[in-house]
């Protein structure tokens, strides 16, 4: 199930779908009264009101109040999250080891939980940075390797939008993912959709010829971070190390510069 959801719970069920979303490693958003303990670095407690919690895979543990942007409370990634039922009350934990630090949320009325396993495999773009990037590429596509072809741009299917698609000197598909950044376990990920929407035989550019040819999965970026090198190996996919245009470079300076 990719989601579920439930309106004013007891604890018990409460429990059991918190519980559950963190097993599945889904993102959970809670809408209810509850009070709120912190020890670590310091100590503070806020007391009941309503409020909005919300535990992410990564480990991020927020409590938002309704005013300000920023959480009232919260954990960074790579925060421990645990419930359990005491006295027939819900209580949440987010435990940080470094430094130690413990957050501890204590439920009352519930009106409304849910958790739900959200897809999002797209990193924040600034300036149009991999468009420009795959402009390069377009223009000079010897960069991927000597003899590939783009055919295509943006091109549509089941779970979103292939960057460039091409061939190569053997005519073989190529499928290209562009990330102007770092790419880490994500960016693997969102390719090897791409690549099994591939697999259904109806699919034009998979049937008659292509049937006897491979469909290769580029990951092109600057660099890979370790899990993903990691990734791509189990998975099969090749990774070209190719740098954005200089440009882009210059302008990322200036950003963070302003900044």
């Amino acid at each position: 199930m990719k989601y579920k959801l439930l309106e004013n719970p007891n604890h018990e069920k409460a429990y059991e779908l918190v519980h559950e979303g963190l097993r599945k490693k889904a993102t959970i958003c809670i809408y209810a009264n509850c009070k709120i303990k912190y020890e670590g670095r310091a100590l503070s407690q806020l007391n009941w009101g309503e409020r909005i919690i919300l535990i992410k895979p990564d480990g991020s543990f927020l409590v938002h109040q309704d005013k300000k942007v920023e959480p009232v409370n919260w954990q960074p990634p790579k925060s421990k999250a645990r419930t359990y039922l005491k006295n027939e009350t819900l209580f949440i934990e987010s435990h940080r080891r470094t430094p130690q630090e413990l957050l501890t949320v204590e439920l009352g009325e519930i009106h409304l939980i849910n958790y739900a396993n959200i897809e999002d495999f797209e990193d924040l773009e600034q300036a149009g940075y991999e468009k420009d990037m795959g402009d390069m590429i377009m223009k000079r596509p010897h960069i991927i390797e000597e003899g590939f072809k783009p055919t295509a741009r943006e091109y549509s299917v089941e779970h979103g939008f292939i960057d460039i698609l091409g061939k190569d000197k053997d005519n073989n598909l190529m499928v290209l993912e562009l990330k102007c950044r770092k790419a880490g376990v994500s960016a693997v990920k969102q390719l090897k959709r791409y690549l099994t929407d591939f697999d259904n035989k109806e699919n034009p550019l998979t049937s008659e010829n292509c049937e006897k040819q491979d469909i290769r999965g580029i990951l092109v970026a600057p660099s890979i971070d370790d899990d993903a090198k990691e990734l791509i190996c189990e998975e099969g996919i090749e990774f070209v190390s190719v740098e954005p245009p200089k440009e882009l470079k210059r302008n990322k300076k200036v950003t963070l510069d302003f900044f």
